[in-house]
């Protein structure tokens, strides 16, 4: 069983009816190898539809990514900041209208299936276009997907479609499935988005619930370099406190997204054999925000939005909940993204008595008991930060009077409750900025988002001055007038406050000293992780 294991005996006494299950080497046996071996890996979430291209997030890139590859990869030193993967190559057409690819040759699926154009263009028009959280804004004007030959996709848009987006977007939307797989079938409902089957360097293998996923070699990968790893093992432990320790203990070798919590850096950064890095996640920047459900009366009122804002004391939750290893935020666009930056925008310093000023003036006058109304807040269960925060800001709202009942949940019943049925008032939730707006940013405040796609603005809000600005930037082909527009995007954004911006950040691994090859591309965590190995 692959549980949270306290002491180094009864991981070896655990660890052996694992080698039962899967007749693989020990740990002990893959630090000693210099090429090969197991690497056990934390993992805090648990997501049940592993599918990338159909879920754009990180707790599914950590897992599928090693075995469904994109079109390209963010690389420190690529072309564009990109390495090409199932794509060589990518040429878009002066009007904006259309994109050619030139597909990878020899490469075969998992199942033995040559990879070919028909699945791109069933990728981007049945799964990326229709279903994707993100994949629906940057292929919103796709028209058609032309397939020449094996090695060829055309996409063509009925509106100009900036490249500039396209390749940004590479990485995170483009993730590639099997037609032969999914055409005919119900795509959401498919067994495959569990049973991945892909073109990456490891193969799925295997997946109990509440304890692992296990991914093994693919020998038949087409890339350079050949994966070094016989098999990663993504062990389950959502409580963040122990992982710290099972690295202590050599239960696990790696622990990526500051699964160690900051309390604990200092002192493990002394700990022989371990190691802290903190590169290989400068195209993930994390972002604290309040999510609104503007349904509720009370907080479809801009006076209660600023008097929230007005409420939190960022500095208190960079130096206190970050320990320091974040920054507050001004708005949607992180100050790490200097192309699209704008500091010039409307903010909201704490302010106590400005906060019950504004709610007074919004009609909500205290009661005997000193409170205004209640709340339902549900934190976001995915990282040490987004559960403190929550804490912390049921504290700072009870000081303004409004009276916050914490409702916590794991993964999946919190996405369902916040992106499906709906079923909040406030949410904690920690977005990622990928390079570009409207990649990741726009969704959460974009209107007509439909139910049920996650980490998007299902909150009700719907202004159309900023969603024509939205729509404007998608298609405006100039690079320096979209850039403009993305600056009057965050002022709208953040004059309206259709989510509350509090700070951004981004994350640690820690790792034995055995696990070489960490953080050699900014998306590192997510990437195929073909060139990780162990030695002894």
């Amino acid at each position: 069983m692959l549980t949270a294991i306290p002491t180094r005996r009864t991981f070896l006494q655990a660890g052996a009816a694992l080698l039962a299950s899967t007749a693989l080497p020990t740990l002990a046996r893959a630090q000693a190898a210099s090429a090969g071996g197991r690497l056990i890996v934390a993992a805090d979430s648990e997501p049940k539809n592993l599918n990338p291209a159909i879920v754009a997030s990180n707790g599914v890139f950590f897992v599928a990514s090693k075995v469904i590859e994109p079109l390209a990869e963010a690389s420190f030193e690529g072309k564009d900041g990109l390495s090409p993967r199932l794509a060589t190559a990518w040429e878009g057409s002066e009007d904006g209208l259309s994109v050619t690819f030139k597909l990878r040759a020899g490469v075969t699926w998992h199942d033995g299936k040559p990879f070919t154009s028909a699945d791109v263009a069933f990728s981007a028009l049945s799964v990326w276009k229709p279903l994707q959280n993100l994949g629906r804004i940057v292929f919103a004007n796709l028209e058609t997907v032309e397939t020449p030959d094996a090695a060829t996709a055309v996409f063509r848009f009925s509106k100009p479609t900036p490249l500039q987006l396209i390749r940004n977007a590479l990485p995170v939307v483009s993730s590639v499935i099997p037609k032969h797989l999914y055409e005919g079938t119900d795509i959401a409902a498919n067994p495959a988005n569990v049973q991945l089957v892909g073109t990456g360097p490891f193969r799925f293998a295997e997946y109990k619930p509440g304890e692992y996923y296990r991914l093994t070699r693919n020998d038949a990968y087409w890339g350079k370099p050949q994966p070094n790893l016989d098999e990663i093992v993504f062990r389950v432990l959502p409580d963040r406190a122990g992982a710290g320790a099972a690295l202590e203990a050599e239960e696990i070798q790696l622990a990526a997204f500051s699964a160690v919590p900051l309390t604990d850096l200092d002192r493990i950064s002394r700990v022989p054999g371990i190691k802290v890095i903190t590169k290989g996640y400068e195209a993930l920047t994390y972002q604290l925000v309040v999510e609104i459900n503007h349904r509720r009366k009370e907080l479809a009122d801009l006076k209660v939005r600023q008097a929230i804002a007005h409420a939190i004391d960022r500095k208190f939750v960079v130096d206190t909940i970050f320990l320091g290893y974040a920054a507050a935020s001004t708005g949607p666009v992180p100050k790490n993204a200097p192309e699209f930056y704008d500091a010039d925008v409307p903010t909201y310093d704490f302010d106590v008595a400005k906060a019950n000023a504004l709610l007074d003036e919004a009609g909500y006058a205290k009661d005997a008991d000193g409170k205004r109304f209640s709340l339902k807040l549900r934190p976001a269960p995915y990282f040490n930060e987004t559960r403190q925060f929550g804490d912390y800001l049921r504290q700072a709202l009870a000081a303004v009077g409004i009276d916050a009942e914490i409702v916590n949940a794991d993964s999946a019943a919190h996405q369902k409750a916040v992106y499906t049925d709906h079923d909040f008032d406030l949410a904690v939730a920690p977005p990622v900025f990928r390079g570009d707006p409207a990649i990741s940013t726009t969704i959460l405040v974009q209107s007509g988002i439909p139910a049920g796609v996650g980490f998007s603005n299902q909150g009700g809000y719907a202004n159309a001055e900023l969603d024509a600005v939205i729509a404007k930037a998608a298609e405006t082909i100039d690079t320096a007038r979209r850039t403009e527009l993305y600056r009057q995007f965050q002022k709208l954004v953040a004059a309206d406050l259709p989510l509350i911006n509090v700070a951004e950040w981004g994350f640690i691994t820690v790792a034995r000293d055995s696990v070489l090859n960490v953080a050699s591309n900014p998306r590192w965590a997510v990437s195929n992780w073909a060139d990780t190995a162990l030695q002894g």
